[in-house]
């Protein structure tokens, strides 16, 4: 758990920066990651310095429970939690600060939010940019139980995940997360009931929560829904996120087309009336040609007629060669 020990003098700048108020300005980045690892991994969270003229310096703090885990300044001199001097490592690359956490913990699940610290008009302010959301899954079970395990559904169809806390715990709020080949927010409900629906998922979720349960229908799933969905509890009095371990594994299959639509139906219906009519005409057409050749006047063979009547001429005519001589 991160916690703040007795600091030096020079860490008092460091420990007053919450102090200061947060605006969002115009170059606020509101872009959000979300980093699911195990237990023992390390993970890297990037925060953009752009170095202006009034900018003082960056900052990575947590925000359930806000503490400021790491400061770089412009000049480039920083400040890291003590809790977590041995498992912190960063790097200026370019106009980013590259911050990796090490051997991570489940305690370590928590809301990570970039601020940048400038001075303007004579004040200070702080500008929120990119957050991030860290999952850490401890291998043994945690306060947030969830259910199925695995689901695998056809396109079109709807699936129902179950979020609920072990009974002795009170949670302040509950987030659904993909967190695998397309991290990013499903749904997140508070304590009061008061709820965001991502667009990812807009006009496709539906949820209700009894006391510590809660039960989240994902309908009209599509091939890209295909993910890991975790379940992240706000635990009341505690410093990080609680998860779930396992997750549920989502796999969409692709609707096998058994059947035409109706446009393909009506496609197909017209060629096969014009085959139709077709094959009709050229039936018709055969059969004709057939009759007539039945009904038609053969011509006679005029090689047989003439042979048969010179044949028979020649008979009629000849003459008896014995009368001659009588």
């Amino acid at each position: 758990m991160l916690w703040i020990s007795c600091l030096p003098t020079a860490s008092l700048f460091f420990l007053l920066l919450p102090c200061f108020p947060g605006q969002n300005g115009g170059e606020n980045e509101q872009s959000t990651d979300i980093i699911s690892v195990w237990e023992g991994d390390s993970i890297s969270i990037t925060c953009s310095m752009k170095f202006s003229e009034n900018e003082v310096g960056t900052y990575l703090r947590t925000s359930i429970q806000p503490v400021n885990v790491i400061y770089v300044s412009k000049q480039n001199t920083s400040y890291i939690l003590p809790a977590l001097a041995n498992r912190i490592t960063y790097s200026m690359e370019g106009r980013n600060l590259s911050i990796t956490l090490h051997n991570v913990q489940e305690s370590d699940s928590n809301i990570y939010l970039c601020t940048k610290f400038i001075k303007s008009q004579g004040h200070h302010k702080k500008l929120n940019g990119k957050t991030t959301i860290v999952v850490v899954k401890a291998k043994t079970s945690g306060v947030v139980e969830q259910s199925p395990l695995y689901v695998n559904p056809q396109q079109g169809q709807s699936i129902s995940i179950t979020c609920a806390l072990k009974s002795s715990h009170e949670d302040e709020g509950i987030y659904l997360l993909k967190t695998h080949m397309k991290p990013e927010k499903v749904l997140h409900v508070s304590s009061q009931n008061a709820s965001t629906i991502f667009p990812p998922f807009a006009n496709r979720l539906e949820y209700s929560k009894q006391e510590k349960k809660i039960v989240i229908t994902l309908h009209n799933l599509q091939k890209n829904d295909s993910d890991i969905y975790v379940c992240a509890g706000v635990v009341k009095n505690s410093s990080h996120l609680s998860v779930n371990r396992s997750g549920t594994m989502m796999l969409i299959k692709e609707v096998e087309q058994t059947h035409c639509s109706n446009s393909s139906w009506a496609f197909y219906g017209v060629i096969v009336v014009v085959v139709l009519l077709f094959s009709a005409l050229i039936y018709y057409c055969l059969y004709r040609v057939d009759v007539k050749k039945c009904f038609q006047k053969r011509k006679p063979n005029e090689i047989y007629e003439d042979m048969s009547y010179s044949s028979r001429r020649n008979t009629l005519v000849r003459t008896n060669t014995y009368s001659i001589d009588n």
